[in-house]
Formats: structure tokens, sequence, C-alpha cells
């Protein structure tokens, strides 16, 4: 990491930052497409069954990651003042705190698993899949918040490189494990959808110890001793983690939650094929949703370390380049999700049913993507000023007092069905990228006056 001084070195700083993400965001995002993908090959109650499970845990996944995600801005920022010290004590906090939250994560998982699925009253079969989907799952959990802990501690310095080669190393294992579980190759037992459980548990396994490994055999990470020299527990350490994760996690958490929310409501309210259809969606839209993730990050670790710095400029240059760029490329992949929306779907599944709903539910899901790559973007600036409550407060009030009830209304009471629920998906992204952008005018402002008042005195 250096402190770029053009415009020029700005952009190759931050491509070369961005790049290494988009990768590992985007072979992670295939993991999730593997699953999707392979399950319904096996049916539609498979595909219905990882599509549950897989809504049960990815806003706790997505949420609990946002918390570890403190640990960037903060290594960004004692960087950025050359404050190098101070990393080692804050990664190995972190550790602990990682395997604290994944010890929790179980537990409360273990109690209210049965319940949560008796409460949506699904078909058997399909209940029976989420259900042992996720206990497949839950033996890969502590690993994936150490591993992610361990990602956030070599993207904040700029060495995303490093994650880029370790997720890519573990995408064809991924694709081996599904197919072998799944389908019951390779003298292995044939679970379907659960087996795709299992097969992400033991990928997160395989990430972690290569994880583990980079830490040994890197010499710029070598000597920050992270594994080597242990440090005492300290709750002061895990109180500024959480003060800046949680918020993080909980911003990340109501946006996920959302898309999570819109699957259960569909599975209650409407057919198996709604539910496998709206999955597929899902499904691809995420991966889509990488690129402007990935952009969100590499804003995050820029902005954090030109404050640390005290280079305001740069912070508000690279701002504009990453939120813009953003929009930019997700209004590009919308055009072609239009023309090529059914044939996606046929991807996922053979049955054409589903796939004519998927189509549909394209139309709108098109619509919401410009909304979520600003959204997105705008909140990778504010984590990187560490601005994170208000922005907690934002995407509360966005998601959940606009748009899932305005969704649920309008599927309910409505002819519009579970269009609906995408409708309001749509509205509550929109809310909180203008509640961000006015949240982002007013900390550049107070940041400026404090830089000025500085120089002034």
């Amino acid at each position: 990491m250096y402190h770029a001084e053009t415009l020029k070195e700005k952009i190759q700083l931050f491509l070369k930052i961005l790049w290494p993400i988009m990768v590992t965001q985007v072979s992670l995002s295939m993991m999730n497409l593997v699953d999707t993908v392979m399950a319904g090959r096996v049916g539609t109650s498979d595909l219905a069954g990882v599509a549950i499970g897989a809504s049960l845990w990815s806003p706790i996944f997505t949420g609990m990651n946002g918390v570890m995600l403190a640990v960037t801005p903060i290594i960004a920022h004692h960087l950025g003042r050359d404050e190098k010290d101070k990393i080692h004590f804050i990664v190995t906090q972190a550790v602990y705190l990682a395997v604290l939250l994944a010890i929790a994560i179980i537990c409360i998982g273990g109690t209210l698993l049965a319940p949560i699925l008796n409460f949506m009253n699904l078909d058997g079969e399909v209940q029976h899949i989420a259900q042992h989907y996720l206990i497949g799952l839950s033996i890969g959990i502590i690993p994936l918040f150490i591993s992610n802990v361990l990602r956030n501690f070599y993207d904040g310095q700029g060495l995303t490189r490093i994650t880029m080669f370790i997720t890519i190393l573990a995408v064809p294992f991924n694709v081996l494990l599904n197919y072998s579980l799944i389908f019951g190759q390779f003298g292995l037992p044939r679970l379907g959808g659960i087996g795709a459980g299992y097969a992400t548990a033991f990928t997160y396994w395989i990430i972690l110890a290569t994880s583990v490994l980079m830490l040994f055999k890197i010499e710029v990470i070598r000597r920050y001793k992270i594994f080597v020299d242990w440090v005492m527990p300290s709750l002061k350490a895990w109180k500024e983690q959480l003060s800046i994760g949680v918020p993080i996690g909980l911003s990340i958490f109501f946006e996920s939650s959302i898309f999570s929310v819109v699957t259960l409501l569909i599975g209650i309210m409407f057919s198996t094929i709604a539910i496998a259809a709206n999955q597929i969606v899902i499904s691809f839209t995420s991966l889509i949703f990488m690129i402007p993730l990935s952009l969100s990050m590499a804003i995050t670790i820029v902005v954090s370390f030109s404050i640390g710095g005290e280079r305001l400029k740069a912070a508000k240059q690279y701002s504009f380049l990453g939120v813009l760029s953003g929009i930019g490329i997700l209004g590009i992949a919308a055009i072609f999700m239009f023309f090529l929306r059914e044939p996606i779907a046929s991807l996922y599944s053979n049955d054409p049913a589903v796939i004519q709903f998927a189509g549909q539910l394209f139309l709108i899901a098109i619509l919401y993507q410009l909304s979520d790559g600003a959204q997105s973007g705008l909140q990778g600036v504010l984590r990187g000023y560490k601005d994170v409550k208000v922005p907690f407060y934002i995407a509360f009030v966005s998601y959940w007092l606009f748009g899932i009830p305005i969704g649920y209304l309008l599927a309910a009471f409505t002819d519009v069905g579970p269009f609906g629920l995408w409708i309001g998906i749509s509205i509550g992204l929109t809310c909180a990228a203008v509640g961000f952008l006015l949240r982002l005018r007013f900390i550049y402002r107070k940041q400026r006056q404090q830089l000025n008042q500085a120089v002034t005195t």
C-alpha cells in the first residue's frame, strides 16, 4: 500500500487492489452457484430445500462476516499512520472473537433450527433437505469465521492477491465435493441437496488450512508472527472491534436478510415452483452483485488508508471512482440479463414452469440492480471513514420499515403475487442508496472542517 499522488496512480492502485477481490468474490459466489445448480439437477424439492437452508444461513453468514470486516479498516488506518506494531494484537484478538461468535451461532442454530422450519409449514421433503443441509454446513462455521479474519488481515494491507489465490484453489475442491456428495460419486453416499451443505463445510476447512499456511510462507506476513506469538484475550480490543463491526454486520444483515425473508415468505405463501424460481434469480443476481461488492470492499481499503494518512481529497476521488464504476457495470449487466433471462434460468432447472417463472422474476430483479450497486459502493466509502452507526439505522429503516412491509402488502393484498416482494426490495435498496449518499456528504464536510481546524492550530 502507498499513497498515490496523481489520478492515474490512484486508478492503478485501486485496480491493483480491486481485481483480486473481484476474482475472490466471484469464486465464492460460484460455490453457492454450484450448490444451487447441482441441487436443481437432482429435483425441484432439492433445489427448494437448499434455497430455504441457504436463505436461513445467508443473513447470519454475511452479518457475522460484517463483524469480522471491521479488521480491514482498523488495519488500513494503522498502516496509513505507519503503526504496523499494533497489527499483530488486532488480528489475534479478532481470531479469539471469531471463535466465540462461531460457537454461539452453532449453539443458537442447534436450538432454533427445528422450530423455525416447523413454523414455516414446508413440504416434508423440502424441510428435511433444508434442515440437514444446514446441519452439514455447521461443521464449517468455525473455520469459516477464522479464515474471514485472516482474509481481512490480508486485504487491509492491500495484499488482496493472497485471498484470491486461496479462493481459486478452493473452488475445484468445492465442485468435486458437491458432485461427489450430491450425486453419490467415488464411493460416497448420494445425499442430494443435503450433500451441498457438507461439501461447503469441507471447503471452508480447506480455505482455513491454506490461509494459515500463507501466514508462514510469505515474508511480509510472517513478520507479524500471527499464530506464533499469542497474547491474552482482551475485552477492550473486542469492544473496539465490535463497536465498528456490529453496526457493519447489522447493516449487511439487514440488506442480505431481505432476500432471505423474501424466500421464506414465498415458501410460506406460494408454491414449491415459486421457491425454486426465486432461488434461481437470487443465486444469479448474487453472482452479478459480487462486482459492486468487490468495488465496495476495495473502496473501504483505499479510503481507510487515505483517511489514516489525512488525505481527504484522495479519499473523495476514490469514492467517486468506486461508486460510479459499480453503477455503470451493473447497468451493462442488466441489459444482458434482460435478453438472456430464460436461458440463464434453464441452467439451473429442467422444469419449464420454474424456468418461465424465473424469467418473469428476472424482469423485476433488473430494476433493483442499479440501486443495489449504488448503496453497496456508498456503504464501502462510509466504512472507510469508520462511520458505521448511522448507516446501520439507515439500512434498518430502508429495508425493514419500507422495503419488506411494502413488498408484503403488495404480495398479500394485490394480484402481483411474489413479484410484489421483489418490488419491495427495489424500493428498500433505493431508499438506502439515497440515505447513504446524504450521510456521506455530511461526513465529508465534517472531515474537511476537522482537517482545516488542525491546520490552523
